[in-house]
């Protein structure tokens, strides 16, 4: 499901989306030569299909598969994607309700996929989601539930509530049991890294991809290890020191949950148990796991928001930079850049995974107004 052949069959589907588009692919050379590298380059998925991250492409697409697989049992025949805008399908989507918990861009996503498809869907948001956050997924016409908590309790919540009301679960994070969604969650994102190898040159030689319970680093790191073989560039995955159960889970060599710790302003990465399919993944293809801190994912913020030598300004998240912070951490460290390779010919691939999606946290860290920045910057 997330090898070469992924995209092709993603893409058939979120073609529907009126707003899809490739999203940029930058080229940051000032940058790279201060950190002695040979070249360095971000995916920017700040303006993904309107949503303001790269989630627009797993959840909007899990609920469109979802739906024509119902869609398919009830007429009894095959469903292709041209047909699911018809009056017939729109009428099996218009009785269903699909649920799922979120950090906030899931939730977007989920919600614009149900209301492209004619669906409704229930988020359910944890403590640490913003009002900013919680906003936007309403203004999709999703119905919004508050759960006290963290995003694991939201999570339990969320498939309690799906289950008491027959509800579909549209989960970014996997359990026993329940893993074809998940699996289609990160079908969706092969599609961004579709794009990067479509726009570029050759593969990298390096990706530092930031984690939560592990979907998006095990759907790039899958594609890459299909697509490259032996070739396959180096992954590095990074979490918040504050939640990084991937990195625990890599040293006692099996996943489990950590202990909740204090909130990290990294929020759409604060899970505290891995996805099990995707720890298997990433169990078998990362090079190398580590965290970053709260001034590092502020400080990368910055540097991408004021960049120097010509380098575009990109508008990054809380969340958006961490790769970058875990760049600027490894190439300050002599044992770690050797550890990882990463010399004067390294062509490193990071991925800004969320825009300013909420304007006023990014406005305290900056001291810039998102819509300020040059527009190339937003696009």
């Amino acid at each position: 499901m997330l090898g070469r052949a992924a995209p092709a069959q993603v893409l058939s589907y979120l073609r529907l989306c009126p707003d899809y588009a490739p999203t940029p692919l930058r080229r940051l050379p000032a940058l790279a030569a201060s950190l002695g590298i040979g070249g360095l380059r971000i995916k920017d998925e700040g303006a993904r299909l309107g949503l303001g991250s790269f989630k627009a492409l797993g959840g909007a697409y899990a609920v469109i598969r979802i739906i024509a697989e119902m869609a398919e049992r009830a007429l009894g025949r095959p469903i292709d994607p041209a047909m699911l805008m018809t009056p017939e399908v729109r009428r099996i989507a218009a009785g269903v309700t699909v649920g799922c918990a979120t950090d906030g861009n899931h939730g977007r996503s989920v919600a614009a996929g149900a209301r492209l498809i004619g669906a409704r869907a229930v988020i359910f948001l944890h403590r640490g989601v913003s009002a900013e956050r919680e906003a936007a997924i309403a203004a999709l016409g999703a119905t919004t539930v508050r759960v006290e908590g963290s995003y694991d309790d939201s999570v339990a919540h969320a498939l309690r509530v799906c289950s008491e009301n027959g509800w579909p679960v549209v989960s970014d994070t996997s359990w026993p049991g329940y893993e074809a969604t998940p699996l289609r969650v990160m079908q969706g994102y092969t599609a961004m890294l579709h794009e990067v190898l479509d726009a570029a040159p050759a593969p990298p030689s390096h990706v530092f991809i930031q984690a939560g319970v592990g979907g998006v680093a095990a759907a790039i790191a899958a594609h890459l290890s299909d697509v490259c073989g032996d070739a396959m560039p180096r992954i590095v995955v990074v979490e918040p020191d504050r939640a990084a159960c991937l990195l625990e889970s890599a040293r006692r060599g099996v996943a489990g949950p950590i202990p909740h710790g204090e909130p990290t302003l990294m929020a759409m990465l604060e899970c505290y148990e891995p996805s099990p399919v995707a720890w298997r993944i990433l169990a078998r293809t990362a090079h190398a796991f580590m965290t970053v801190g709260e001034e590092d994912a502020a400080e990368a913020m910055r540097r991408l928001a004021c960049p120097v030598g010509g380098d575009p300004a990109i508008v990054a998240g809380e969340s958006g930079g961490v790769g970058l912070a875990a760049l600027l951490r490894v190439a300050d460290d002599a044992e770690a850049r050797r550890l990882l390779g990463l010399g004067a010919d390294a062509d490193v691939l990071l991925f800004n995974t969320e825009g300013a999606t909420d304007p006023g946290i990014y406005r305290s860290i900056t001291g810039i107004e998102p819509e300020a920045l040059p527009m190339a910057a937003r696009r």
